[in-house]
This record gives structure tokens, C-alpha cells and sequence, in this order.
């Protein structure tokens, strides 16, 4: 026996209406965590400005410079982000979209011709990855290790072929242990709603 016409189309209709709510739900909350995503990003790149790293730390006031730097804050963030698992990841996912965005975006701003700015923004995104990557191995490695590690790689992919005084080296590595605890410590909620707290830039008076 088949049913009314019209227990069919309200069948239908409800089924459209749960379909729609369920695309808008999903809609909503891919715009809070790009809005959550953003507010990690800002966080990283304001840091990443403090003046210190650059008249005390030695990190060149250059665009390399400053990429590099933003380079290692949003790492930071991420890696702090890797034990809350899918939601972190997706987190981490939208914050390397939206730092490959703004480096186009500048990059487009300060002239680079639009044939030049998408293998420019691939090598900074290989760039990123490799350095990540670094980061990991010398923060993984064996205990004893690690802090040779670390200085290894800070001085590798921080300064470069530049030589900053073993002093600040040491304290640039100190501050990047002192961000990963500070970070670790916080309430992983408040992390996963965007809101972060860097601790205080190193300075050459500290």
C-alpha cells in the first residue's frame, strides 16, 4: 500500500530541511574555527614582531627575518595543538592556510609580479615544512641531545649564515622552551577557542 501523496512531500521536505540544517551547522562551525584559526595566527605574527628578537636577539630585521620568526611562533602554536587530535588538526590545517594567504597578500603588495608570487609562496610553504620538521627532530631527540639539538637548528634556520653571540643564542633557545611550557600549560579550551599567551620576549637584560 502506498502512501498519500502528501505524507510524501512532508517526508521530503523534512528530510530537505534536516539535510539544509546539517550543511549550515557544518558551515558554522568551519567559520568559527577559521575566526578560532585567525585569532592563533595574529597571536603568532604579534609575537613574532616584538622588537627584542630583533635589537637584542640578533634576528635580522629583514623579510627572511621576520618570516622565519613567524615561521617558528606558528610551529609552536601547532605543536602544542597536536594532542587534541582531529580538532587540532584542523586548527592547524586553517592556520597554515591562512599564513600562506598573508604571505601572498604581501607578497602581492610589495610589488612581486603575479607570475612570481605562487613559486614564491610553494618554496615558503616547503620552507615551513622543512623547518617544522627540524624543530621536531631536535625537541624529540634523546635527552641528552636536545639542547645542542635545538641550538643546532635555532641557528640554522633563525640566523642563518649570521653569527649572533653565544649569549643570545642561548637565550632565544631558553625562550622557545619557555613557549612550549607556557603554552603546554595553558587550558587546552582556551587554545582550541584562539585565544594564546606567548610569554614575555627575551631581552639581553634578562
Amino acid at each position: 500500500m502506498r502512501a498519500p501523496p502528501d505524507s510524501v512531500n512532508v517526508l521530503g521536505t523534512i528530510s530537505k530541511m534536516k539535510f539544509l540544517s546539517g550543511l549550515m551547522g557544518h558551515a558554522k562551525q568551519r567559520a568559527r574555527e577559521r575566526d578560532q584559526a585567525l585569532s592563533l595566527y595574529i597571536a603568532s605574527v604579534d609575537q613574532a614582531r616584538q622588537p627584542s628578537f630583533y635589537s637584542d636577539m640578533a634576528v635580522a630585521d629583514t623579510l627572511d627575518g621576520r618570516f622565519d620568526l613567524i615561521v617558528l611562533h606558528v610551529y609552536l602554536v601547532m605543536r602544542t595543538l597536536r594532542p587534541a587530535e582531529e580538532q587540532g588538526k584542523r586548527l592547524s590545517d586553517l592556520i597554515f592556510k591562512i599564513m600562506m594567504d598573508d604571505m601572498d597578500m604581501n607578497l602581492r603588495e610589495m610589488g612581486v609580479g603575479d607570475l612570481s608570487v605562487g613559486k614564491r609562496v610553494k618554496a615558503m610553504a616547503r620552507a615551513f615544512y622543512g623547518r617544522a620538521a627540524a624543530y621536531d627532530t631536535a625537541l624529540d631527540g634523546a635527552e641528552e641531545s636536545v639542547e645542542s639539538g635545538l641550538d643546532a637548528v635555532l641557528q640554522r634556520n633563525i640566523y642563518g649564515a649570521e653569527a649572533p653571540q653565544p649569549e643570545q643564542l642561548e637565550q632565544l633557545t631558553g625562550y622557545v622552551r619557555q613557549a612550549l611550557a607556557a603554552l603546554a600549560a595553558q587550558p587546552s579550551e582556551a587554545l582550541l577557542t584562539g585565544d594564546v599567551a606567548f610569554p614575555t620576549a627575551p631581552t639581553s637584560a634578562t
